[in-house]
């Protein structure tokens, strides 16, 4: 059974699988979507879901920096409420700050253009908040 790591956006979720062992996390892909209709991803995800034989997916949380939880949190809540109830699979949030900043900091030192940068930000940010995840539950 492996886990699915997802950094939601208002028009994309990046969207990165653990190995079988959950030890590491590989970038998948992302995935284009209205944020005010959950319906616009939910096809894609069902079948991310199905195809890697998901058994939980960590939703990142993004706090603000004194640790409260502003609209975008309100927004992630709601929607790993919707992946519980849709895909009957345990769903955890798990604190995503400083995440996009550092996935960006890794593709500028990797010397990654701006074009290609904004094509795999959120899939990288997936990657951290799902490595995060399995880092700290080994």
């Amino acid at each position: 059974m492996k886990t699915l790591g997802l950094d939601v956006g208002e028009k994309t979720i990046g969207v990165a699988v653990s190995d079988a062992l959950g030890f590491t996390a590989q970038g998948l892909e992302t995935v284009r979507w209205d944020e005010s209709d959950y319906s616009t991803a939910s096809s894609r995800l069902e079948e991310i879901i199905q195809k890697n034989d998901i058994s939980q997916i960590i939703v990142g949380l993004p706090k603000n920096m004194n640790g409260t939880i502003g609209p975008r949190g309100e927004a992630s809540q709601e929607f790993a409420t919707f992946l519980e109830n849709e895909y009957d699979v345990k769903v955890v949030l798990w604190d995503e700050r400083l995440t996009t900043m550092a996935a960006e900091r890794v593709l500028l030192e990797a010397d990654v253009s701006r074009q290609k940068r904004k094509k795999v930000i959120d899939k990288m940010a997936a990657v951290m908040i799902l490595q995060s995840y399995l880092d700290a539950n080994q």
